[in-house]
């Protein structure tokens, strides 16, 4: 899955390399970083650097340096300098670009790492060993194209939402509708309006540690019928799902090519009525096309669920339950 341009901020297009930027609002976790590029067929390597400041002499800090490397070993070397001393290595030797090929690199910042997908698949992750706070610039070097590089800021998902908070709270137990760190689980809410174009569900949270696994339940409260029913089991990794229609659950999907869940993970869910246009959603992504859900993890993943409900405006109920630290639900 490309994530559309129209839903990034502060894009620079084709920068000369070495490019020095600075990033204009601070790294939270939820905040995406976007680049698109090709690697020449004489490149030997380049580096992408999150980087504390842009001096030279004394060299400023390296949060994370993601290099790939295409010559004596194929691999992506991942560090942090500190007081210019470079730290221990992480080496991943599952590269996805190759010679002369394009590639778009998604960096996701999470509350205590970094998590990198090429090409919509998932590549690796890398801790945090300097703190976000003092990441304030841009560094990408080598022998490298960039077409485009750009930001999805999670402090612009919550300003431009705060006030269109749509949804009405089912169980006197859930925690209140702004401001929370926690909700109760089981969460059940029923939206202010049913499923239609441009509607959109945002679900924040944390996958629990010892995780077996958790659900999202799309579902017409009138009938009890759920039409899209996402259940991620940790414990076995599959990404089941299905429809309870009539009293009775269908047939399991299960088919992935990639389980992108992890104990500890922090995702956004963005779920939205989707019908021929591009999504400016980051995270994980369900929106509906006249025949079908579609969903992306994290810009990591992608599937597809046919409808087996048919009326899609009856949808106005979600629930959520499971092995998960619920942080904020939203809709629009």
């Amino acid at each position: 899955m490309m994530f559309s341009l129209n839903s990034l901020q502060n894009v620079v297009y084709n920068p000369i390399i070495p490019y020095v930027g600075t990033i204009s609002e601070q790294l939270e976790p939820g905040t995406l970083i976007v680049l698109r590029g090709q690697v020449p067929s004489d490149s030997d390597r380049f580096q992408v650097d999150l980087q504390c400041g842009s001096s030279v002499k004394p060299r400023a800090d390296v949060a994370f340096h993601f290099n790939p490397r295409f010559r004596r070993a194929n691999c992506i070397v991942c560090n942090t300098l500190k007081n210019e001393k470079w730290g221990r290595e992480e080496i991943s030797y599952d590269v996805p670009f190759k010679e002369g090929k394009s590639f778009e690199i998604v960096v996701m910042v999470l509350k205590d790492k970094f998590q990198v997908a090429v090409n919509g698949k998932h590549t690796l992750i890398y801790a945090h060993r300097i703190s976000l706070e003092k990441i304030d610039t841009l560094g990408i070097y080598g022998k490298v194209i960039i077409h485009s590089v750009g930001f999805s800021f999670s402090s612009d998902l919550r300003s431009s939402q705060a006030s269109t908070l749509e949804w009405t709270e089912i169980s006197e137990e859930n925690a209140q509708k702004s401001g929370v760190s926690q909700f109760t689980l089981p969460f059940v809410a029923r939206l202010n309006s049913s499923v239609g174009p441009g509607r959109t569900v945002v679900i924040k949270g944390e996958i629990n540690t010892n995780a077996k696994g958790f659900s999202v339940n799309l579902l017409s409260g009138k009938s009890k019928d759920i039409a899209l029913h996402l259940n991620p089991r940790l414990n076995v990794k599959a990404f089941v799902r299905n429809s309870f229609l009539q009293e009775s659950w269908g047939e399991e999907e299960r088919n992935i090519t990639c389980f992108p869940f992890s104990p500890g993970m922090y995702f956004e869910e963005l779920c939205r009525r989707f019908r021929g246009l591009g999504v400016p959603c980051v995270h994980m992504i369900i929106y509906c096309d006249v025949r079908e859900f579609k969903v992306a993890v994290n810009g990591v993943h992608s599937l597809e669920y046919r409808h087996r409900f048919k009326d899609l405006s009856h949808i106005d109920t979600l629930e959520i339950d499971g092995d998960i630290h619920l942080l904020e639900v939203r809709s629009w």
